[in-house]
């Protein structure tokens, strides 16, 4: 077909160069609706080919803090792999091996009196929580995908700015710093929620927890029983203190 530039030269009887003129205008139309259409069809592609480019290792934004990746992977200082994750209702079997794999020790601190097993009633209150005024934190084996570690806050009734929490490591695990690193995330997520103090109530023979509660800048306020009862200011991040449990490790 004729190009529509061309057939208008000649109609009106202009010289060949003119009609070449035309011609070569008429490519240059062309050329620049093929640009718009490959445009436009390229605008259409551009979320997809964004979400390409921002995946790719050199063009990540967003690294996360050392120590940690993105998808919840921590390597501790030891050089163990554990997945941290929110618990979830089908935890219940995961968090039973893990409470029958602590020592009669262990539960006994945990739960400030003997504790042979945990109830289904226990189970479902442990493993159904709504992630905001009940947050749990599991600690995964990431060998072999058993339980190895719990962190949970209970915010107060009384008092919606507080709340308070309990650790637990099974016994093969305590040691590696997995405390540290559950409470930091848990830190995390409580300030998320708008919550701005940590309290615990811990054995008084509970030599682990007293260290890791002291390293995290934990004041006691209250002894009674054989019980201390432990304060933590969850000062934003980076702040002296209370921005360790951001970012604990030992």
């Amino acid at each position: 077909m004729m190009n529509y530039y061309v057939y208008l030269a000649l109609a009106r009887g202009r010289s060949s160069a003119l009609v070449a003129e035309a011609e070569a205008a008429g490519r240059a139309r062309q050329a620049r609706q093929h640009r718009k259409r490959a445009g436009a069809s390229g605008a259409r592609r551009s979320p997809l080919s964004r979400l390409f480019r921002w995946l790719r290792p050199a063009r990540a934004r967003w690294p996360a803090p050392p120590g940690r990746a993105a998808a919840g992977r921590v390597v501790l200082p030891d050089g163990s792999a554990v997945l941290i994750r929110q618990v979830r209702s089908a935890d219940a079997p995961l968090l039973a091996d893990g409470f029958a794999r602590l020592s009669p020790q262990s539960r006994q601190l945990r739960f400030l009196r003997r504790k042979d097993e945990l109830t289904p009633a226990e189970l479902r209150y442990f493993t159904d929580v709504d992630h905001h005024d009940h947050e749990a934190l599991g600690a995964l084996d990431q060998a072999g995908g058993r339980g190895v570690g719990v962190a949970r806050y209970v915010r107060d009734t009384g008092d919606p700015r507080a709340a308070e929490i309990a650790v637990t490591v099974v016994d093969d695990w305590q040691g590696r710093g997995l405390g540290s690193e559950l409470l930091a995330q848990l830190a995390d997520r409580a300030r998320a929620a708008g919550i701005r103090r940590f309290t615990a109530l811990v054995s008084a023979d509970n030599a682990a927890m007293t260290a890791l509660l002291r390293r995290v800048c934990a004041d006691p306020v209250h002894r009674e029983g054989g019980t201390v009862e432990w304060e933590i200011t969850l000062a934003p991040s980076g702040q002296p203190c209370g921005g360790l449990l951001a970012t604990a490790a030992g």
